[in-house]
């Protein structure tokens, strides 16, 4: 075979899994990879290997799917932002038809694999993809409130690992939504503070209020405080077999005080440096607290 079509090849697979990546959101989907193989961890007292990778598939399935209808949804929004404008959708690499398929396919793929788990930790998984992209992603640009929608499907994954683990949904697994749930506020506000004029070009409302203003910040304040006492409301062993000890709560809460600095500077300096300090401090938090968290379980 000619050298020129053996590179030609090349260049087309590179470019199709490279598309592949952004229109599944690699990144993100394994960071929700994670979170729910750390809520899984957090309900089992042996690890089963088999369930865990499922469990990894499925999710990053079920996230894929979601982020492809997301961008086969936003395509004209996506073209006015430079974030979001050399995506495969808008750039034309990828066809509408081709997403979409691809869409579909990683849906049922995703509620198979975690169907096979058990029912419940499908039916979570279908939940979340009809309110990412049939409820969150159409009031983007009619609402702020889509940001309040949004956080529901973001707060599964944590608690559906505990309902993969042990196929209910109780006080621990509603736990684990409610920290991730609250969570989502400071992250994204921070994101959409950063993000303001860019979001504004393509006419989505992410911020409290649509504005960015102390008043917004005032809002990712009081969400940091409650996501704070949430996250240590296990030290009082009142939720079920999910609880974590004393000195888990003060690390959890250092965390969490860390993310509330940052708020309180940006209510400040309104700079955007910033905002993406709070931003990288949020990413910090949810990820250590979910290891901390599985840490604390295994030295129970």
């Amino acid at each position: 075979m000619d050298s020129t079509v053996i590179t030609e090849t090349k260049i087309i697979k590179n470019t199709l899994l490279t598309d592949l990546k952004q229109l599944t959101k690699m990144g993100l989907s394994l960071s929700v990879v994670f979170s729910s193989i750390a809520g899984y961890f957090l309900a089992v007292e042996t690890v089963h290997i088999p369930t865990v990778l499922l469990l990894a598939l499925g999710g990053y399935f079920m996230v894929g799917a979601s982020n492809a209808f997301n961008q086969v949804i936003e395509k004209e929004p996506d073209a006015l932002m430079k974030r979001t404008k050399n995506r495969p959708l808008p750039t034309q690499r990828m066809s509408v038809n081709v997403a979409m398929t691809i869409a579909i396919v990683f849906t049922l793929f995703g509620i198979a694999i975690l169907y096979s788990i058990n029912p419940k930790t499908a039916l979570f998984g279908a939940i979340s993809i009809f309110l990412y992209t049939s409820v969150y992603t159409p009031l983007k640009p009619v609402t702020p409130l889509s940001v309040f929608v949004g956080a529901i499907p973001g707060a599964i994954p944590f608690m559906l690992g505990w309902v993969a683990a042990t196929n209910h949904f109780g006080i621990e697994a509603g736990m684990l939504f409610m920290i991730q749930f609250f969570w989502q506020f400071p992250h994204f506000w921070a994101i959409g503070w950063l993000q303001f004029e860019e979001y504004k070009k393509a006419g989505f409302n992410m911020l409290p209020m649509n504005t960015k203003d102390k008043g917004a910040v005032k809002q990712i304040i009081l969400y940091t405080t409650i996501m704070i006492l949430v996250s240590v409301i296990p030290v009082l062993k009142l939720t079920g077999a999910f609880y974590i000890h004393s000195i888990t709560a003060i690390i959890v809460a250092f965390l969490g005080f860390i993310m509330l600095f940052y708020a309180v500077k940006l209510h400040k300096s309104e700079e955007n440096s910033d905002a993406r300090k709070l931003m990288l401090a949020s990413v910090l938090y949810i990820t250590l607290v979910q290891v901390v968290y599985v840490v604390d379980k295994f030295l129970h």
